[in-house]
């Protein structure tokens, strides 16, 4: 199996209903890979044939990852379970960033943490640019 690149790690991976202990849930493990192809598709609104370069894998298998994806955040949001994010077989590249406070711009190398604040002004308003 080949390498996924991905653009970071999520700040938080476990999402859940409210108002229910997460030890009565039961749990949906979603990849970061298949993260990584939800936000290239559903939020940055790439083409599968772009996204698919930039993680490093075929449009196909892009294809494969974000049909997983989106059949597993289905089961959780219809079905009422909590996701975990974990695993998957990736790369994790620093990427850019920016600040929505301040407009810094700043890069962070491969296999760097995805920044939780902008260096710059300290804010935790920051988007990735990829």
């Amino acid at each position: 199996m080949k390498y996924r690149i991905i653009n970071g790690r999520p700040i938080t991976n476990i999402f859940k209903p409210a108002g229910i202990p997460q030890r009565e849930l039961e749990e949906v493990i979603l990849t970061l890979d298949e993260l990584e192809a939800l936000r290239l598709a559903d939020l940055e609104r790439k083409y599968q044939e772009d996204a698919a370069k930039l993680m490093g894998v075929s449009r196909q298998t892009f294809g494969n990852i974000i049909a997983s994806a989106r059949k597993k955040v289905a089961d959780v949001l219809v079905n009422g379970k909590a996701l975990r994010i974990e695993g998957g077989f990736v790369d994790i590249s620093g990427g850019s960033f920016v600040c929505l406070d301040c407009r810094q711009e700043w890069n962070m190398p491969s296999g760097s943490e995805t920044p939780h604040n902008c260096p710059h002004c300290g804010s935790s308003n920051i988007r990735s640019r990829t």
